[in-house]
């Protein structure tokens, strides 16, 4: 493993772990493969090192997970990558970091518990379990007040629970969606978890049929109450990562590049900043909210969005990244901007008192030394 300055960072300088890289990046017949180039705004690293914690990032189109930090003794932005097949939702809780992909949900465990190592790095996530759920396309998933994981079940449009001799053991469906079966009949995507219970999820369409919600991306997205299956609000395109934070239903409407927050007495969704990029990803360091912005792929599930008209009015083009947005004024005050192999992210978790976390991949030698004794 290998700590170097890679792209260019404006104006900060980057130290990058370059753990899987060249799995990752290897292009095909010869081809040079694209860079990973990270930039951020001045002021970036020094926002993300006073908050006294750090950012988890997934992106399942070029198959890493990537922590974000600080080092503390060079004062760069520290930037971790690990190659996982399709990381999609991630939680973190105390010491656990939980990260959805392709046939799997793995549990990472924090090993180092606030000991800085010699190379600096204060969280140490070593896989110590997996469950096995075969390809549901898992989506956004969380920690219940039990400790239990529920995640977003999109294949069989449900929420659901790990199982010890399943692949999954379904919680919950939309009241529209008549019976479970392997068909995305809604696009079930984002969890809104309250007290430690699922309490909102949104879908990009009110459909009960085999893949029925594309024809709906425009302006046929809803958010639905778990516990009453209500539909508290309609006409989003494309919503994702509903989030609930200091008493406000917060939601993306990804489809227009919008973060806003749901009035749940009128239905009304209610936007508070326009971010140029496709958005999934949504997390909160006190009254700042981070966005994940992706570049729109070149296929029918995003063409004609309201996005386009949106980039093409502004003159701008889509980004990589995350925006930092004051919740209180909509400006964006920091942000971070990736580019070449990673054009995609996920989800966006902030991981609280890890100030330089990096992680233990199943690709390397380094998960037949890494040994711990309870």
């Amino acid at each position: 493993m290998s700590n170097k300055e890679m792209g260019t960072v404006a104006p900060a300088v980057t130290d990058v772990a370059a753990a899987d890289r060249s799995e990752a990046a290897a292009a095909p017949d010869g081809a040079v493969a694209p860079a990973f180039v990270v930039t951020t705004s001045r002021q970036f690293p020094s926002w993300l090192a006073d908050t006294g914690g750090s950012l988890a990032l997934s992106t399942y189109q070029s198959g890493k997970v990537i922590l974000v930090g600080t080092n503390r003794q060079s004062g760069k932005l520290s930037v971790f990558e690990r190659t996982l097949e399709r990381p999609m939702g991630m939680a973190f809780r105390d010491s656990r970091l939980v990260v959805a992909s392709m046939i799997q949900i793995t549990s990472f465990v924090d090993a180092a518990r606030g000991t800085p190592g010699a190379a600096g790095y204060d969280a140490l996530f070593v896989p110590q379990s997996a469950s096995y759920t075969a390809d549901l396309d898992v989506h956004d998933i969380a920690f219940d007040a039990d400790g239990r994981l529920v995640f977003v079940n999109t294949l069989f449009s449900c929420l659901a629970t790990t199982s010890e001799t399943h692949s999954f053991k379904p919680l919950w469906r939309p009241p529209f969606v008549s019976r479970l079966a392997p068909e995305d009949r809604c696009h079930l995507n984002g969890l809104a978890m309250r007290d430690g219970r699922p309490a909102y999820v949104t879908c990009v369409a009110e459909t009960d049929v085999t893949d029925g919600w594309r024809e709906h991306r425009t302006s046929g997205g809803v958010v639905v109450d778990v516990t009453s299956g209500e539909v508290v609000c309609r006409g989003l395109s494309m919503p994702h990562s509903p989030r609930l934070y200091e008493g406000r239903l917060w939601v993306l409407n990804s489809g227009a590049g919008e973060v806003g927050t749901v009035d749940l007495g009128t239905g009304r969704f209610e936007p508070l900043a326009f971010c140029p990029g496709y958005l999934r990803g949504l997390d909160f360091v006190g009254p700042y909210a981070l966005v994940g912005l992706s570049e729109p792929r070149e296929n029918r599930t995003f063409a004609g969005l309201p996005l386009q008209d949106r980039l093409a009015a502004a003159r701008v083009g889509p980004r990589c990244g995350v925006f930092v947005i004051d919740t209180r004024t909509g400006d964006v005050v920091h942000w971070l901007r990736l580019e070449g192999v990673v054009s995609e992210l996920y989800d966006v978790v902030v991981l609280p008192g890890l100030a330089r976390p990096m992680m233990i991949g199943f690709k390397s030698d380094e998960i037949r030394r890494t040994v711990s004794v309870e």
